[in-house]
């Protein structure tokens, strides 16, 4: 017997306000043409004045257990993924929880940039695997408009605001490739990229927040042969190959990105999640509200192979295989 961390309810936040690309055209040298051709956005959500991190993390999270039938008296643990957190500190994650009503268990963020959902869902896996426990909550939740320089065409076009939230229950399996959950991992992180995407603040270096910087063409150029490689490695370790997956579900940055690395891995795009051009890049959300919008869609259904893979600043990048 194996126990496996199995997905049993997901749910996501979309911020009310919905920009489109033309909304740029007024005050950068840009259009909705430059924009699609470049990246495959066509719109955003930005969170309205005084919406947080925290906030929309909740509402997610409240989504999923319902998706469920569960409530928050069931989980044991909360694992918040995010670069734009409310405060310094507490952690997002204590926020939800008791936003939530938890009283018992514990919650704590997990910083990875736009490969944190991976990351939290590896330590998610752990937690259960382990028997330390029974039931998680993982979310991505991101405001990435507050630390774009809106006057960088390059940067500021890109970002959204959102959350996604998967809950994850300890379930018993046969130690085969056919157990529903998560199969295989594969987490890997290169600190000599870091200056490829970064923010120009921090507590100890600037006492200030900063604002996104990213050399796009270096990040490309590394995204398509790290991702491709994390998902080979995390399918060999789950006893599947590139023929087994039904859904690759990447991380919503960039359209050229995600199809090249489909192509690499030999997978078409008519099995590739993609919903960049309504939320654009919402970094550690990106990936549960991508499977949750498809799977409230009807599209994902229970018993397939999907595989999550992320790259974000730092470089940190990682793949997640799971059987729905």
């Amino acid at each position: 017997m194996t126990i496996r961390a199995v997905a049993t309810g997901i749910g996501h936040y979309l911020p009310e306000r919905i920009v489109p690309n033309a909304a740029f055209e007024s005050r950068l040298e840009t259009s909705d043409e430059w924009i699609r051709a470049r990246s495959g956005i066509e719109r955003r959500h930005f969170a309205a004045e005084g919406e947080t991190t925290s906030q929309m993390a909740t509402a997610a999270a409240r989504a999923a257990l319902a998706q469920a039938g569960r409530t928050a008296t069931d989980v044991d643990a909360v694992i918040v993924a995010t670069s734009t957190p409310d405060r310094t500190f507490p952690s997002v994650a204590t926020m939800v929880q008791a936003g939530l009503g938890m009283t018992s268990g514990f919650a704590f963020d997990v910083q990875a940039v736009c490969a944190g959902f991976v990351f939290a869902l590896s330590t998610a896996n752990a937690f259960i695997t382990s028997g330390q426990a029974q039931t998680v909550l993982v979310i991505g939740a991101e405001t990435f408009s507050r630390i774009m320089d809106w006057q960088d065409r390059s940067t500021c076009v890109l970002f959204g605001d959102g959350a996604g939230a998967l809950l994850l229950d300890a379930q018993k399996g046969q130690g085969t490739p056919e157990d529903r959950g998560i199969l295989g991992l594969d987490l890997q992180s290169d600190g000599r990229f870091r200056d490829l995407l970064y923010v120009d603040g921090g507590v100890s270096l600037t006492q200030s927040t900063g604002v996104l910087r990213m050399q796009g063409r270096e990040v490309f150029r590394h995204a398509v042969e790290k991702l491709a490689a994390a998902a080979h490695n995390a399918l060999g370790k789950a006893g599947l190959g590139a023929q087994d997956v039904d859904w690759i579900v990447p991380h919503q940055a960039n359209l050229r990105i995600i199809s090249r690395t489909a192509q690499k891995m030999g997978v078409g795009m008519d099995r590739v999640v993609v919903t960049v051009q309504d939320h654009g890049n919402t970094s550690a959300a990106s990936i549960p509200l991508a499977l949750s919008t498809w799977v409230a869609g009807g599209q994902i259904k229970r018993g397939e192979v999907l595989v999550a893979e992320a790259i974000g600043g730092g470089l940190a990048w990682g793949a997640v295989v799971l059987r729905w």
